[in-house]
């Protein structure tokens, strides 16, 4: 998958979310190549607080150029789950994960930065901040029983390349709240960076 294949997956998506006034934020692999170490990846994750009331719209923006279920669009919502598209010209995947309102979730999409995917792109998207990208790859990281390697990686990857720029303090309090500081402390020491017990 390459950049540009990326893009053109992505930009009817997230051009159709912004005309209906949905808010989001691309996470997955795409998020820790911006802040961290870049990497290939087999699809796309995306965050949105989408409601059911915008399907009709959605389908008729992408069904032209996506492989798009209405059914599982629906029950996605109703069940705060997930649902994919796939692109037809590139067979890129998207997973959107629908909004849960859990307390981290919520202020990932509060601390969100718009940046772009490559640097002479005019366009900018949202992501989350390198911080809640590390949170957020913890938990993937540890509800896989920490056994991916991909994920570890994509951790270490953007704390060595954000370094001293990080906060320190919310990151060990989400660690805290989320019973991940032993992850985080052997993250940080494998980066190359000492954190504070």
């Amino acid at each position: 998958m390459t950049t540009p294949d990326i893009i053109s997956a992505l930009n009817p998506v997230i051009e159709t979310f912004e005309k209906l006034n949905v808010s989001y934020y691309i996470g997955g692999s795409v998020a820790s190549s911006i802040y961290g170490m870049a990497r290939s990846t087999l699809d796309v994750d995306i965050v949105t607080d989408i409601q059911e009331f915008h399907v009709p719209l959605l389908m008729a923006h992408l069904q032209e150029e996506y492989y798009i279920d209405e059914d599982m669009i629906k029950e996605a919502i109703q069940h705060h789950a997930s649902f994919n598209l796939i692109h037809l010209a590139t067979a890129i995947k998207i997973d959107v994960f629908i909004y849960t309102g859990d307390p981290h979730q919520q202020k990932t999409f509060e601390r969100r930065l718009q940046d772009r995917i490559v640097e002479n792109q005019d366009k900018k998207y949202f992501f989350p901040s390198p911080e809640d990208i590390i949170i957020i790859k913890l938990q993937w990281f540890e509800m896989g029983k920490r056994i991916s390697e991909r994920q570890w990686l994509d951790i270490i990857g953007v704390i060595k390349l954000q370094g001293k720029a990080l906060d320190l303090q919310y990151l060990q309090s989400w660690g805290t709240k989320l019973g991940l500081n032993d992850l985080l402390l052997k993250a940080f020491k494998e980066a190359g960076f000492e954190l504070e017990k």
